[in-house]
């Protein structure tokens, strides 16, 4: 008695039959079924795309849905609104980095002038050297036509980004490592250059001439050392 082969044959090609498909291997799965699991992951990634690239009020669902390769309908069934894409944009780009920064914080062991360049390197490689930092440009750029965004966008990234900021600095001024600046402005004074960075790789930076271009990890090294001057008591 002979056992039948795994395959059948059309056209002289060989076709894997059903019932041979192993369906607990996510890769066996059929393509179908395989992409409705990725498709949030997909919109987001399309989204964030033409966000960055048009903006908040340029970009228009239709087109995220088309780069997606998906219907407005489809996009619909799993975030019912531009404001509910542009959300979830944030959280899956954005948030997550700022928790995990904040858990990394909490065990640094080295001095504060040294977290504080850890911190700011850290933000830009993580954050401003991708894709996802041009959501901080569209957020100063639309800021006063979307309110509602704006208030999303500070208590979510930027409130926890400066606790963050904050605890660096007090933990400077707690090992009488740094004067007993205020916390409150001083967090600007870190923030405002990687700000200003955002802004020159999506802006200025693509226009200028390659020995106007700035080295953002160089810059930022040459800026926390500054700091670290200002601050320490030693």
């Amino acid at each position: 008695m002979t056992t039948e082969p795994p395959t059948a044959y059309i056209n002289n090609q060989s076709v894997i039959k059903p019932q041979h498909l192993n369906l607990a291997d996510p890769l066996a799965q059929p393509k179908r079924e395989r992409r409705k699991q990725d498709r949030p992951g997909e919109l987001i990634e399309a989204a964030l795309d033409l966000f960055v690239e048009k903006g908040y009020a340029a970009t228009r669902v239709e087109e995220v849905a088309a780069r997606a390769g998906v219907s407005k309908g489809t996009l619909f069934l799993y975030f019912p609104s531009k404001e509910d894409l542009f959300k979830a944009v944030v959280r899956e780009n954005i948030v997550a980095s700022v928790a995990q920064g904040a858990a990394e914080v909490a065990q640094f062991q080295g001095s504060s002038s040294e977290l504080i360049e850890w911190m700011m390197l850290q933000w830009w490689r993580r954050y401003g050297a991708t894709k996802a930092s041009g959501i901080s440009k569209l957020v100063m750029s639309e800021a006063s036509n979307f309110p509602d965004l704006v208030d999303f966008f500070r208590t979510e990234v930027i409130t926890p980004a400066h606790a963050l900021v904050r605890s660096a600095l007090q933990r400077g001024i707690d090992r009488g490592e740094f004067f007993a600046v205020n916390v409150d402005l001083t967090l600007h004074s870190v923030m405002s250059p990687l700000l200003f960075l955002v802004m020159w790789k999506h802006s200025m930076g693509p226009c200028c001439p390659s020995h106007e271009q700035i080295d953002p990890e160089a810059f930022i090294a040459l800026h926390a050392q500054l700091l670290a001057r200002g601050l320490s008591q030693a």
